[in-house]
């Protein structure tokens, strides 16, 4: 070689090695047997979903390499995979990912192979891909199929496309288990997995031993123990059995959608969907098990759990948090220590009497107590006494319980009262300090009992003007205490709403009242009576009249006029023939219901948006004249309407798609929720409803297959009614809620269209099946509610009756346009106004 050529030849290696490793470092979507991944070089999958590197885990000063979304999915580092979740690195620019005899492995500074995919491979040519489902994939030369998989070896998110179940042969589980801590991706104390006797059915667990929520069997459509899936509206889920597995995985109906399952620290299963601008958050969809302090043992030892107050753990008397940072960033389950340590050598009862117990009433007493058979309770307490290990013992229905070790899964909730052993010194120290406090809470009374005598004289004197007389334009504003004494304290209560409560009360003067005491109102007390008075403004034959209201203190009520007939829920889904509405009566509700709305949407100052449109919020008053309630109380909590999904109220079964899929709320999501409200007007039953059989039928698919075929349409309306219907009715009802339940918003009408619509002012077409329906129509046997929801960039188009096209899946693509000829109105001169 000409020795010339040597520095040529050094420049040019020199040149492909930072060639390759500026690759890396800009997103290749491979490890190859060529290359290696250290320090900030990362991989991104093929079109930009995922990255895969090195991290650094909250507050933690120990690396990792894991995979997270790619900043243009998720503006916030959201880790969805651990590769070395027990054994970090310190320094990541002397660690190495790279392919090592035939597998993917991770070398520390030390140049220790710390993690590997552990395959007894002979392959030689491998290489590792990161794939836009966030799986990372080994492949070799030997076929399509990959040598291993992340999705096989999860860590605690649950991504679309990856599976949870059993390996029939190896009898192995794959799990999802929590991080250790928010800053310690290790496995945690929770995890869920699925039934190793391979039933169809999943377990969440503690410390891989307690099990304390079950999903319940898969029976074809749901998991029995989950009843609300019937309103799945955005997760496919499969279920898949053969001779070498069996498991589940999901999917999104709607792919541009970013939604995860996490098995959180705090031990619940949660479903998160990512919120893009301005939110820019994730949203808890749902988690389960509901209640946090169902999660078992979620304070930890001698920690009592009660989710009637934040936070929602407390140390037993005696003990304090074993970890105060933990507790204070809202993880519990490291538990509580005892602030004076037992000194226990012998089980005398000479030595008991340094020891005694704090009486904890109002107790759901603890797991794994033991029965000692005693004849009283004094026996009970000395047992526990002379007992090195008993911690605490209770005394219930003649039956001495005592528990040794830790006391776990307490509950502050119940009825029970649990007496906890502490050392002698601690009783002086709680003496004196519930000394020190009766001391001044008695100081603190004289003050108030002296401030509030004087108090009473002064508003004994105002009483009068404050009552029932002090009017803010056409309301009343009325004090608490009238209002307590009309509805006899809120005793009887009319039902619950996504707002408050509502109670039946009598005024002085006689009227019946219907008052709902507002619920999470955080407005100050000058903003609310401007809302408030905006609502009172209101004025319309078809909506619920505000009367009056009450802001006292953090106190907020609503007072309306009593409506007679009750709601129109009560009406349409009671057995009972007394209270059956006719045709005539639910057809009269549907169009003074769409007038209300038209008046809300239409004719206000400003657009007033409902957001909670359903049958319980149509009131009938004499004569069934239907009256929409809580209109204007959405933004009385403080929606914001432009990203609504953190603040959502409404009620599923009557969502539209856009409140999932993070665009901005128009009137037509009301639109949406009253065509859901038609259907159950038109069949008398709730839209998901169980036969006979407990299989799920889905009212709306069966109408919109009806109608686009052109079949017996009255055979459509509640049984009870016997056909008794005008048919032409009928079948404009039927059609108008096709089309206000249309997936994209543009394509549905106005509510002031449907007004014309029912009142027979322009006629209607066939509408296209919705997809959300079709997926029904397609698939019969598939009983889950699916709601498909398109994404914000559908192109715009104004709504309008269609044309009389058959129901083909490219029909629900035409762009409908609203012209006065095709709108086909029914007066000439009408026709020339519209």
């Amino acid at each position: 070689m000409d020795v010339n050529s040597i520095p040529c030849l050094k420049f040019s290696l020199l040149f492909t090695c930072l060639c390759l490793n500026l690759h890396l470092s800009q997103g290749a979507d491979r490890i190859t047997a060529a290359q290696s991944l250290s320090g900030d070089q990362t991989i991104i999958s093929e079109e930009g979903a995922f990255k895969l590197g090195f991290f650094r885990p909250g507050n933690s000063s120990k690396y990792y390499i894991g995979m997270w979304y790619n900043t243009n999915r998720v503006s916030q580092q959201t880790i969805v995979w651990v590769a070395n979740r027990e054994i970090p690195v310190s320094d990541r620019f002397s660690s190495q990912l790279r392919i090592s005899d035939g597998n993917l492995v991770l070398f520390n500074e030390s140049n220790v192979p710390i993690w590997s995919t552990n395959l007894n491979s002979t392959n030689t040519s491998v290489e590792a891909v990161l794939r836009d489902n966030g799986n990372l994939v080994l492949n070799g030369s030997d076929g399509p199929d990959p040598l291993w998989q992340s999705f096989d070896h999860l860590a605690h998110t649950w991504l679309p496309g990856a599976k949870i179940g059993i390996n029939k042969t190896t009898k192995e589980s794959t799990r999802l288990i929590s991080w250790k801590n928010h800053d310690d991706p290790a496995p945690g104390l929770f995890s869920l997995e699925a039934d190793p006797n391979e039933s169809t059915q999943y377990f969440i667990l503690w410390n891989n031993s307690e099990i304390y929520w079950s999903s319940g069997p898969w029976n074809g459509q749901i998991f029995t123990g989950l009843p609300e899936m019937r309103f799945n509206f955005m997760y496919n889920i499969s279920y898949v059995n053969n001779e070498n597995e069996q498991y589940f995985t999901y999917s999104m109906y709607n792919t541009s959608i970013i939604s995860r399952y996490v098995m959180d620290v705090g031990g619940q299963g949660q479903q998160t969907i990512w919120l893009v601008e301005p939110a820019n958050q994730w949203n808890l969809f749902w988690s389960k098990p509901g209640g946090q302090c169902q999660v078992y043992a979620y304070c930890g030892a001698f920690g009592t759990c009660t989710e009637k107050s934040q936070p929602f753990c407390h140390c037993f008397t005696g003990f304090d948090p074993q970890s105060d940072q933990e507790w204070s960033s809202g993880l519990y389950s490291g538990g509580c220590t005892r602030r004076t340590t037992l000194q226990c050598g012998n089980s005398s009862l000479v030595n008991a009497k340094k020891y005694g117990f704090w009486p904890n009433p109002d107790t759901e007493l603890p797991d794994n107590s033991v029965l000692i058979p005693v004849g009283s309770e004094q026996e009970c307490e000395s047992n526990c006494l002379s007992n090195c290990s008993c911690s605490a013992y209770a005394f219930d229905n003649n039956q001495c319980l005592i528990w040794t070790g830790d006391l776990l899964n307490t509950k502050a909730q119940g009825t029970k009262i649990l007496y906890v052993k502490l050392a002698d010194s601690e009783f002086s120290t709680l003496k004196t300090s519930r000394r020190l406090v009766i001391g001044a809470v008695a100081c603190s009374v004289a003050v108030v009992i002296l401030v509030g005598i004087v108090l009473y004289v002064i508003l004994r004197r105002k009483r009068t003007a404050r009552s029932c007389k002090a009017v803010e334009g056409s309301l009343v504003a009325f004090g608490y205490r009238d209002l307590q004494n009309a509805t006899k304290n809120f005793s009887q209560k009319l039902g619950d709403g996504g707002f408050g409560s509502v109670f039946k009360g009598v005024l002085p003067d006689s009227s019946v009242i219907a008052v709902k005491k507002l619920e999470s109102i955080n407005q100050g007390e000058k903003q609310f009576r401007t809302e408030v008075s905006t609502i009172g403004t209101i004025q319309h034959v078809n909506l619920v009249r505000l009367r009056g209201f009450c802001s006292e203190g953090t106190k907020r009520l609503l007072v309306y006029e009593y409506m007679l007939n009750g709601s129109l829920d009560f009406h349409l889904f009671n057995d009972k023939e007394s209270i059956l509405l006719d045709w005539k009566k639910r057809y009269n509700i549907a169009l003074g219901t769409a007038r209300g709305l038209t008046y809300l949407h239409e004719k206000c100052r400003d657009c007033i948006i409902h957001c909670d449109i359903k049958p319980e919020n149509t009131l009938l008053a004499a004569e069934f004249c239907p009256k929409v309630a809580d209109f204007g109380l959405a933004k009385l909590v403080g929606r914001d309407f432009s990203r609504v999904l953190t603040t959502m109220r409404g009620t599923r079964g009557y969502l539209a798609p856009e409140w999932i899929s993070g665009v901005a709320i128009t009137a037509k999501a009301d639109v949406y929720s009253y065509g859901m409200m038609l259907f159950e007007i038109v069949s008398g039953k709730r839209n998901s409803d169980y036969s006979g059989n407990a299989v799920i039928k889905y009212f709306p698919s069966w109408v919109a297959k009806q109608v686009t075929e052109g079949r017996d349409i009255v055979s459509l309306l509640d049984t009870r009614l016997n056909r008794e219907g005008d048919v032409e009715e009928v079948t404009r009802v039927c059609k108008v809620a096709c089309w206000c339940i249309q997936d994209d918003e543009t394509r549905r009408p106005t509510m002031g269209q449907v007004v014309q619509i029912l009142e027979g002012v322009i006629n209607v077409n066939l509408p296209p099946i919705p997809r959300s329906l079709q997926v029904h129509i397609d698939n019969p046997n598939q009983d889950q509610i699916v709601f498909y929801t398109e994404s914000s960039s559908s192109q715009s188009s104004q709504w309008h009756t269609g044309s009389n096209t058959s129901s083909s899946s490219s029909q629900t693509n035409t762009n409908i346009s609203s012209t006065t000829s095709e709108l086909q109105v029914i007066n000439e001169n009408e026709q020339h106004s519209s």
